[in-house]
């Protein structure tokens, strides 16, 4: 009797919390639901942020909070039916399909930026599009969490590295210090300076992007203001970093090797940011100063924390709707059985390492292997590769053949030598995608590759490169991603390799005789690649 006394008060217990909080139990279902479904894609997001240009990632949800909280002092409470729910219903959606090609295909990261998309769907389905829709920069700002993807982030890096480091040559000059930007590298006589280390600072764009944004939305002031503060980010990064470049100048050729090298690690901490983030609050004044603001700091930053708690707490007065009723149980549906959504498993791909690579190619052989430095090869992360230099009878000049093959794409992304060629000190005078035609004697095949023509002082060569997809040669790596995903989701491969090919421009020869002697090496050796990259000819 007791025991059937004790069942009685709980249900009735129950009953009253979620008489009195029924919208509320229903958002925490939703919030499970998608801890499931995007589980994957979180600890993806986790790993990423264990990094250094994404070591703020923690801190973007809870900022986004705090956004929130304090966009929601401006918007009433509506206590009568909320009839414009749909879009948020339909931004689900699509949110829960952007999830499943993210975890069909295993790729970590489209299924993460459905996490972003379902916070704004659930916002939406709660308080309906009219109220809604004025919570946009919170769930915008949730977007600093994400990592680019790798080939995005490797062409922003180079690019902003490259303008740092010319910056930061220019300031070693003006102060009559003899110094040589070869590339990658900062040669100041008796220390080299490599850009990936002169630019360790520029990890710090991402979290100075974001904060950034929070102070362009607290701000106080003019649109145009919000706008030039939000572009200044990069400028004021690369010209902090490139005066740290200077610095270092400076200190090797007055104080000497060791006091430059413990300036450089004080300047890889958070000194870069902090003074980022100074000459950002500077910036602003200016501008108040320029349009004739007198308001004080405190003035025009509205940090005002009061009442907050008082909007946290009307979570409680969302009310269930059929609309989040819904999706939560789609979400649920989905995060147990996606799986047989999943295509057929990926087929067991049979190819032989490049250790087994023959020494010798119809009228070109092997001359050299080429091994990759160890810092080099741990940035490709590649997982089989071959670097060697082969030479033909019939040609003067030999060639350097390049082929990386990842077995995932998911985990690592294949470089474009469009990226790492400027890094080794070499400037593409020409690049374009051509049509490359290939007579293998029982058939011709055509196929796009990209031709470059790159320079270093007065040496120039020539270079033909690809992307294989899974079988498919394409000349552009955004084409090679989106294959990918379709290749993840249709054939269950994530496989693929970059197939690079150099030659030297000799003296007095044309651009076309090099690329002559590059197809002819390509037409010797395009029919071992099947064997080693899993492809089709």
């Amino acid at each position: 009797m007791a025991v059937l006394q004790g069942r009685l008060n709980g249900g009735r217990i129950l009953s009253e919390v979620t008489g009195l909080f029924p919208g509320l139990l229903w958002l925490l279902l939703a919030v499970l639901a998608a801890c499931l479904f995007y589980w994957e894609g979180m600890v993806a997001l986790w790993r990423a942020w264990q990094t250094a240009e994404y070591s703020h990632g923690p801190l973007i949800p809870l900022i986004s909070g705090y956004l929130l909280l304090r966009q929601m002092k401006g918007v009433e409470p509506q206590y009568g039916p909320v009839n414009d729910r749909m879009p948020g219903l339909l931004l689900l959606g699509f949110a829960l399909l952007v999830g499943l090609i993210g975890n069909i295909a295993q790729i970590q990261k489209i299924t993460a930026l459905g996490l972003i998309i379902w916070c704004g769907g659930v916002i939406l389905t709660s308080y309906g599009w009219s109220r809604g829709r004025q919570f946009w920069p919170p769930v915008l700002h949730l977007c600093f969490m994400m990592p680019l993807p790798f080939f995005l982030y490797w062409k922003t890096s180079i690019a902003l590295q490259f303008v740092s480091s010319e910056i930061g040559v220019s300031f070693i000059r003006l102060m009559d210090i003899p110094v040589f930007l070869d590339g990658n590298i900062i040669d100041l006589g008796v220390y080299k300076l490599h850009v990936a280390e002169a630019c360790s600072g520029l990890r710090y764009l991402f979290p100075v992007m974001s904060f950034t944004y929070i102070f362009a939305v607290l701000y106080q002031g003019s649109i145009w203001h919000k706008a030039i503060l939000l572009l200044a980010a990069a400028p004021i990064t690369i010209l902090m970093n490139s005066f740290r470049i200077g610095v270092i100048g400076v200190m090797v050729e007055n104080y000497g090797i060791e006091h430059a090298e413990g300036f450089l690690h004080l300047f890889e901490g958070w000194v870069i940011f902090i003074s980022c983030i100074l000459i950002m609050i500077g910036f602003a004044r200016l501008l108040q100063w320029i349009s004739r603001d007198r308001r004080s700091f405190a003035e025009v930053l509205d940090l005002d924390t009061e009442g907050l708690w008082t909007q946290f707490s009307r979570v409680k007065d969302i009310r269930p709707s059929v609309h989040l009723m819904g999706a939560t149980a789609a979400f649920f549906v989905a995060a147990f059985l996606w799986n047989p959504f999943t295509p057929p498993e990926a087929p067991d791909i049979k190819r032989d390492p490049f250790l087994l690579y023959p020494s010798k190619v119809g009228d070109w052989h092997v001359r050299q292997n080429k091994p990759l430095e160890e810092n080099i090869a741990r940035i490709l992360r590649a997982d089989d590769y071959l670097s060697v230099n082969i030479a033909s009878d019939q040609h003067r000049q030999p060639v350097d053949l390049f082929i990386a093959w990842y077995a995932d794409q998911g985990k690592a992304e294949i470089h474009s030598p469009e990226i790492c060629i400027p890094a080794g000190g070499w400037e593409m005078s020409e690049i374009e995608a051509t049509d490359l035609t290939i007579d293998l004697g029982d058939k011709s095949i055509t196929f796009p590759v990209n031709q470059a023509v790159i320079q270093k002082g007065l040496s120039r060569q020539l270079v033909y490169y690809w992307f294989d997809q899974s079988g498919r040669r394409l000349a552009s790596d955004y084409a090679a991603k989106a294959y990918l995903i379709l290749d993840a989701l249709n054939r269950g491969r994530t496989d693929g390799a970059l197939v690079r090919y150099i030659t030297p421009i000799a003296p007095g020869e044309t651009v076309d005789a090099a690329g002559a002697r590059l197809q002819d090496a390509i037409r010797n050796t395009l029919p071992t690649l099947p064997q080693f990259i899993a492809t089709e000819l």
